[in-house]
């Protein structure tokens, strides 16, 4: 089996980092992005430009980038009542979680990507997850990748890695991993081509990059950079 990656890549801040990381490590090394009705939609239009801008921008990267594919999962967006799938405003449930918790998204999104990573015969699976973010999501827990590396490795009968290089680190330090994999070139593309905003703006354009700048993901990406910018 070859030493190769399979990325969830939404096209965010955070997969792109993880992105290069994994290109940075690794011979070969895939894409995927699900599309499961989000309102932010349109950070799967912006998976193009950044893709286009790693293989312009880093020419060392570029021989290792493959195969990007792309999953249906708008059935998910259907069962699901979330400020991610329907306009409503962003708020935490009575049970602690925000609103904009997607029950079983990442369960299903590793194992589609798992299939793909059997079929592709690629043997780890890389994601953005983070504990240290505010949202508290579940299934971004580092416990519940654990387990599903084990479940994944089981139900396919062959060794799967689940990566997830954020997941002890903020958003200031995904910031300086970004230069640290890329210097000003990579962060640049951060800045101009991903997108994060709950709300699916790119009407904005801040110090940060687009987006609306008052929902949760903004904030936290925002919050990042000037600890980022003020800790250089």
């Amino acid at each position: 089996m070859s030493d190769g990656a399979l990325v969830l890549f939404s096209g965010g801040q955070d997969s792109t980092v993880c992105l290069a990381w994994a290109l940075a490590r690794y011979d070969r090394v895939e894409t995927v992005a699900f599309d499961y009705g989000q309102r932010h939609r349109i950070e799967l239009d912006c998976r193009k430009a950044v893709l286009d801008g790693v293989r312009a921008r880093f020419p060392e990267w570029a021989a290792k980038l493959g195969e990007d594919h792309a999953v249906d999962l708008s059935a998910l967006g259907a069962i699901s009542q979330t400020s991610l799938t329907r306009e409503t405003a962003f708020a935490f449930a009575r049970d602690g979680l925000p609103n904009s918790f997607v029950p079983g998204r990442n369960l299903l999104f590793f194992g589609f990507a798992a299939a793909i990573a059997y079929r592709r015969d690629l043997k780890r699976l890389v994601g953005g997850m983070c504990e240290t973010d505010y949202s508290g999501y579940p299934d971004c827990r580092d416990d519940t990748l654990k387990a599903l590396q084990v479940a994944l490795s089981l139900g396919l009968d062959r060794r799967l890695v689940v990566e997830t290089p954020l997941m002890w680190i903020d958003k200031a330090a995904t910031w300086a991993l970004a230069r640290e994999l890329g210097g000003d070139p990579l962060v640049d593309l951060v800045v101009e081509s991903t997108h994060s905003c709950y709300a699916g703006d790119r009407t904005k354009r801040h110090d940060w990059g687009y987006g609306c700048g008052e929902c949760p993901a903004c904030e936290l990406r925002r919050a990042g950079w000037e600890k980022w910018r003020a800790g250089r």
